[in-house]
């Protein structure tokens, strides 16, 4: 019985990261093309996103609502990072949304109280 295999330092043919070399072929390809997008080689920060038109990389803390690279606009809170998209912002207030559901528990409740006191 010998040593079991440590999967460090030569890699030799058996290693498991040569023998799936060729199983994530499309997901290396799109990694090689996204490379070449405008602002990938300069790098950047923790949290760049990408432009959702031309995926060049914008910084997070960039301020302008357009792209810097192609001019598209950043449109809305969604924001597209490395394999996924978020909403980053929460939106201002909920009071816009909640505002008719309030209006309408307001007049029910009224309506209920003058015809309670009414009878």
């Amino acid at each position: 019985m010998g040593q079991p295999r440590k999967s460090f330092g030569n890699i030799d043919d058996d290693h498991w990261t040569r023998t799936r070399k060729d199983a994530n072929a499309e997901d290396i390809e799109y990694l090689r093309e996204r490379s070449k997008a405008p602002g990938v080689a300069e790098g950047g920060e923790a949290r760049n996103f990408y432009c959702m038109e031309c995926e060049g990389v914008i910084p997070f803390e960039y301020g302008e609502t357009s792209c810097p690279h192609c001019g598209a606009e950043v449109q809305g809170n969604a924001r597209r990072y490395f394999n996924w998209v978020e909403i980053d912002t929460p939106p201002e207030s909920d009071f816009a949304a909640l505002l008719p559901y309030a209006v309408a528990i307001l007049l029910v409740s009224s309506l209920l109280i003058l015809w309670f006191f009414s009878s």
